[in-house]
């Protein structure tokens, strides 16, 4: 299921009370997440980008509505390991989520067909073999029971460039990715091919992807929230005697709860 990127970098004009929005949103993550917690519920949200594409800022906004108890983040660096140290996807294995809560990756497995794919850290053969491998990674998590989020933020590389620029005159900003090599412009339309293969490979009926247009901060966050927001409330419903499930996955049946 191929994802057109023609529209992103258009911004999106709407007019909200923003906080008030925002504020909602995160409401609504908090009383799903009640009930996933209730029920056992395991989910992963996965945030992709370049740096600079404001994947921090959602970290901070579902860090704000996600209880703590039932939530850890996650940062992923490129794999640099030789693959005689094991299989790519084992790091991965270790850090599941439990019964009752979340993984939230910044940054993922996709690192495989993107940024390690364009800096050489794979080589072709591993790269194009890891489509596959990521699809049935993730449909063994979908057979289990988890919840897949997935959210790439794409951001147009004159508002990345500013971005940057920004956060290196901010003395309070931390720098998490160690792609050094991305903060120039240079490897952006290798970049830009990788991620137009990837969408095309792995945005399936149960982890399909959703592209987020991070030009405008916002608008951006809304977007993600939403996402967010209304795939827990389809997976972990909260009404007594509705069917919640992950895509293509049988539910289980709800439990009316109260927020603690």
């Amino acid at each position: 299921m191929p994802i057109d990127l023609s529209e992103t970098g258009q911004g999106d004009r709407i007019s909200l009370e923003s906080d008030a929005t925002l504020a909602a949103l995160r409401d609504r993550i908090a009383v799903a997440q009640v009930a996933q917690v209730v029920r056992g519920g395991r989910a992963i949200i996965v945030l992709e980008g370049l740096e600079g594409s404001l994947k921090t800022a959602v970290i901070r906004q579902l860090a704000a509505a996600l209880d703590p108890r039932f939530f850890k983040t996650l940062t992923v660096t490129p794999d640099r390991r030789r693959s005689g140290e094991g299989h790519w996807l084992a790091r991965f294995w270790t850090d599941l989520p439990a019964q009752g809560c979340t993984a939230l990756y910044f940054n993922s497995w996709y690192r495989r067909v993107l940024e390690e794919r364009v800096l050489g850290l794979a080589n072709p053969s591993e790269w194009t073999r890891a489509y596959d491998e990521i699809n049935e990674f993730e449909a063994q998590q979908r057979d289990y029971g988890t919840l897949i989020v997935k959210l790439y933020f794409h951001v147009t590389e004159g508002i990345r460039a500013r971005r940057l620029a920004e956060r290196a005159e901010d003395e309070r900003a931390i720098v998490t990715d160690s792609s050094a090599e991305f903060r120039t412009s240079a490897l952006r339309p290798a970049y830009d091919d990788a991620l137009t293969q990837m969408l095309a490979q792995n945005n399936l009926r149960w982890s399909p992807w959703t592209v987020i247009d991070a030009d405008q901060s916002v608008p951006a966050l809304i977007s993600a929230l939403s996402a967010v927001a209304d795939a827990f409330a389809r997976a972990f419903p909260r009404e007594l005697g509705v069917e919640g499930s992950v895509p293509g996955r049988p539910g289980r049946r709800a439990v009316r709860t109260k927020p603690a």
